[in-house]
């Protein structure tokens, strides 16, 4: 790992770090107003595809947590910003609710797929509309390729399996935009002015979130919460720089420890 500086920004995962669907880790909201009330510049990032920016905005400050739109960064948004680049006319197999933030983009007629997080669509006609698609030379842009999330009942099949399947069925390969790819993580630091080697990221992911995070430099903090399961600190290689049992316990290390 590259010589540390200085901590300038921390970014946090939000589903299964901050919340895990309408509620909030214990203590989050009081941990994250201690955080900002250090020198440290704050970012949120996540691979969340089954809801719009602005819907995971408002779900967000039902919760009482202190977050503005402009430091959400997105899988969404990376894909959109892939797909103005290209200018394609994506298939996308997203959410509903994940659609306002594809607004303006061109749909009929598609050349490309786009696969999220949307279990309704997830069906052999659907696929197999994906499949015909990827057999005729349209790319295939993964924006979440996670095993699988956790929900309020348990833990629940993500999009990486259905990302496996079309790529096995067609022999292509998906271009990814969410954690853990480098570009997601520089592109979330874009604009802070921080260096990987000057940010820490806390999340519940131990390969999207901590293993990403570590590959570009920065630190990584795995918290017990949400989709962790025990052991899963033992799964990277480096291992996480921490391991906690939640945000609130990750905030405190910064604080006595990184600043």
């Amino acid at each position: 790992m590259a010589a540390r500086h200085a901590l300038e920004a921390v970014l946090v995962d939000l589903s299964g770090t901050l919340h895990i669907e309408d509620a909030a880790v214990p203590g989050a909201q009081e941990a994250l107003k201690r955080l900002r009330g250090a020198s440290v510049i704050v970012r949120f990032v996540t691979n969340t595809t089954k809801e719009s920016k602005q819907d995971l905005l408002q779900r967000l400050r039902k919760l009482e947590f202190d977050i503005s739109e402009n430091e959400i960064f997105t899988s969404l948004t990376a894909a959109r910003s892939l797909l103005e680049q290209k200018q394609v006319r994506p298939m996308l197999l997203v959410d509903d609710r994940a659609l306002p933030d594809f607004k303006g983009i061109q749909t009929s007629d598609p050349n490309t797929v786009v696969i999220g997080l949307a279990p309704e669509h997830f069906h052999y006609q659907i696929l197999n509309q994906a499949f015909w698609l990827l057999l005729d030379g349209a790319p295939l842009i993964a924006i979440h390729k996670a095993r699988y999330y956790k929900r309020k009942d348990d833990l629940a099949l993500g999009p990486g399996p259905f990302v496996t399947a079309l790529e096995y069925a067609t022999d292509t390969k998906a271009t990814v935009v969410e954690k853990p790819e480098k570009t997601f993580f520089l592109e979330a630091l874009r604009g802070t002015g921080c260096e990987p080697e000057e940010a820490v990221m806390i999340g519940d992911d131990c390969r999207d979130d901590v293993g990403g995070a570590q590959d570009v430099g920065m630190l990584g903090i795995l918290v017990k919460t949400g989709k962790y399961q025990a052991s899963d600190e033992e799964k990277i290689n480096p291992p996480p720089y921490l391991t906690c049992e939640s945000f609130p316990r990750a905030v405190d290390h910064i604080l006595q420890h990184l600043l």
